[in-house]
C-alpha cells in the first residue's frame, strides 16, 4: 500500500470516529449483554464484519489488532474476567482517542482496568509509535548521523522493549482490519501474529475474503481499499498464509453464505478464521490413541499426522491433549492407556496403529457422543 493509500485509510477511519459511516461495516449480531456496558458512541462508531470476542476464554490475555474505538476490546474484557488482560493496537489517533475516552469509566464498571491501547501498525507489533513520536521530538532527524542514531534506537527498542512481547498473548483477534494492510506486508503481519502468540495460543480473525484474486485495477482504488474490499485476502490464500506461518488447525469457523458486496463479478464476504499455534516442542510416548469418527476415509493435519476412519492411531501425550482442545475434538474419540507407559520420546510414524490391548480398560473420551452410558441409546 502506497503512502497516499495509507493516508486515505487513516483519514477515512478518522472521519468514521467522528461521524458514523455505515459503508465501513457489515451487519453483525453481537451479544447484547456485553454491549450493555459500552457507551453508545463506541457502539455506533465501530466498523467490523464479525464477532471474534466470542472466542475469548476466562483468564486470557487478548490482543485486538486494529482495535478502532475499542468495542471488541471492552467486550473481551468482560469475557476474560478478573486477572485477564486485553491490549488494543491501532495506528489511528482519532480512533485511539475514542477508545481511551471511556477507559476509566469501563474500568470502574469492571472493578479493575483490564484494557490498554497502543499506537502501532499491526504488521509491526514490536514498535510503539507513541514511543517513536517521543523519541523524534527529543531527537529530531536533521542529518545522516541523527538518522543512524534513530535506526539504532529503533532496533534496540524492538529487540529489548517490544510493544507486544513474543509469546505473551493467549488469543489474537481482529475484526475486518487485516485487509487494510499492504499486500507486500501481509506475510510479515501473519508472522508477527505468530510471534506474539504463546505456544498453544489461538487466533480468531474476522475479515473479508474474496472468491477470486482481486485484479490490480481494483487494488489501486483507494475508496475500495479503505472500504475493506480491494485489499481482501483471496479465500484460499487466507488459510495458506496462516499455515505457512506455522499455525495448525486452521479453520473457517464462520463463512457468510451471502456475499457482502459483489464488485466486477467477484464476491466479497465475511469469514472468521481460527487457528492454534503449535505447542508441541517435545512429544512423549505414553500409550495414547485416537479414533477418527468419519465420515471421510481419512483426514490429515498440517503436521502430516494421518487419521484413517475407525482406526486406533498412536499419538503422543502432547498431541492427545492438544486435539482435545481444538477444532478436531468432536471428530475424534480419545483413548487413554489402561496403564501409562514409562515416558519415552514419541517416534512412531504418522498413521501408526495402536494395538487395542494398550488402551483396553483405559478411559474413553468421546466429545462427539450424543448419548451417555446407560441412557438407552441402543
Amino acid at each position: 500500500m502506497t503512502a497516499p493509500m495509507e493516508e486515505h485509510v487513516r483519514e477515512r477511519y478518522a472521519k468514521g470516529a467522528e461521524a458514523v459511516e455505515p459503508q465501513l461495516c457489515c451487519p453483525v449480531d453481537y451479544d447484547s449483554g456485553l454491549l450493555a456496558m459500552l457507551p453508545q458512541e463506541i457502539i455506533d462508531k465501530d466498523y467490523g464484519c464479525g464477532d471474534p470476542s466470542r472466542y475469548v476464554k476466562p483468564g486470557d490475555t487478548v490482543l485486538d489488532l486494529g482495535s478502532g474505538g475499542g468495542k471488541i476490546c471492552y467486550m473481551a474484557a468482560q469475557l476474560t474476567g478478573p486477572g485477564g488482560r486485553v491490549v488494543g493496537v491501532d495506528m489511528n489517533d482519532t480512533m485511539l482517542a475514542l477508545a481511551r475516552k471511556y477507559q476509566g469509566e469501563i474500568a470502574e464498571k469492571l472493578g479493575e482496568d483490564r484494557v490498554r491501547f497502543c499506537k502501532g501498525r499491526i504488521q509491526d507489533l514490536d514498535l510503539d509509535l507513541d514511543q517513536v513520536a517521543a523519541y523524534l521530538e527529543a531527537h529530531p532527524i536533521t542529518d545522516l548521523a541523527s538518522l543512524d542514531a534513530y535506526r539504532s534506537w529503533q532496533a534496540e527498542t524492538c529487540r529489548e522493549r517490544p510493544m507486544i512481547a513474543s509469546e505473551s498473548v493467549d488469543l489474537v483477534v481482529s475484526n475486518c482490519v487485516l485487509n487494510l494492510v499492504d499486500d507486500h506486508q501481509k506475510k510479515r503481519l501473519v508472522e508477527e501474529i505468530y510471534r506474539v502468540v504463546r505456544p498453544g495460543g489461538r487466533v480468531a480473525i474476522s475479515d473479508i475474503v474474496s472468491d477470486a484474486e482481486v485484479p490490480e485495477s481494483l487494488r489501486q482504488d483507494a475508496h475500495l481499499w479503505s472500504g475493506c474490499i480491494s485489499g481482501a485476502f483471496e479465500e484460499r490464500a487466507f488459510v495458506e498464509a496462516f499455515r505457512q506461518a506455522g499455525f495448525v488447525g486452521v479453520t473457517y469457523d464462520k463463512w457468510d453464505p451471502q456475499p457482502w458486496q459483489v464488485v466486477e463479478g467477484i464476491e466479497f464476504r465475511s469469514a472468521t478464521l481460527t487457528a492454534v499455534k503449535q505447542p508441541l516442542a517435545r512429544q512423549t510416548e505414553r500409550g495414547h490413541a485416537v479414533i477418527y469418527r468419519g465420515p471421510f476415509a481419512e483426514v490429515r493435519d498440517e503436521l502430516g499426522n494421518i487419521f484413517p476412519a475407525g482406526v486406533r492411531i498412536a499419538v503422543s501425550e502432547e498431541l492427545f491433549r492438544r486435539l482435545q482442545d481444538g477444532v478436531f475434538a468432536e471428530s475424534l474419540i480419545f483413548l487413554e492407556p489402561a496403564k501409562a507407559l514409562l515416558p519415552t520420546p514419541f517416534t512412531a510414524p504418522p498413521g501408526t496403529e495402536r494395538p487395542a490391548s494398550v488402551t483396553r480398560g483405559g478411559a474413553i473420551i468421546d466429545p462427539g457422543a450424543t448419548c451417555t452410558p446407560g441412557g438407552g441409546c441402543c
